[in-house]
């Protein structure tokens, strides 16, 4: 592990994404610095798709979306 100096206004900018999706200020930046790098990876794939195949390869399996009815 080591330290990795980021402008203050990215700091800012982690530390506001963090606290909206609840992760620590390092869990933020080593989310962005992951999906970053498989975004670069895989050019082809979206954002969702590159969560979702993560998702999936961690374990999780989210429940099936029931159609409203009206």
């Amino acid at each position: 592990m080591g330290i990795v100096n980021i402008d203050d206004d990215l700091h800012d900018q982690i530390r506001k994404a963090s606290a909206v999706s609840c992760r620590s200020i390092n869990a933020q930046a080593a989310f962005w610095i992951k999906v970053g790098m498989l975004c670069e990876m895989n050019p082809t794939m979206g954002f969702n798709e590159i969560v979702a195949q993560e998702m999936r390869a961690a374990g999780v399996v989210a429940p099936a979306i029931k159609a409203a009815s009206i």
